[in-house]
């Protein structure tokens, strides 16, 4: 597994229940957090080899959320 981390334009704890079923999809249950605490809302993925990151930030576009990689 690797693991992927975004910045993103996720707030709150609302943002994350509106992106939940996105990133569940894309990434599974349980492969994801939000730190809403950090300044910079980081996301941080667990992947399978399958997954890119091109592929979670369509799924936050989706949700409505905006997201960028951080290295």
């Amino acid at each position: 597994m690797e693991v992927l981390k975004f910045k993103t334009t996720i707030k709150c704890m609302g943002c994350v229940t509106n992106v939940t079923p996105f990133l569940n999809k894309v990434a599974g249950e349980d492969n994801w957090e939000v730190d809403i605490q950090n300044p910079e809302k980081i996301l941080q993925v667990e992947v399978e080899q399958d997954v890119t990151a091109t592929d979670i930030i369509k799924a936050i576009q989706e949700a409505g959320y905006k997201a960028e990689p951080v290295q």
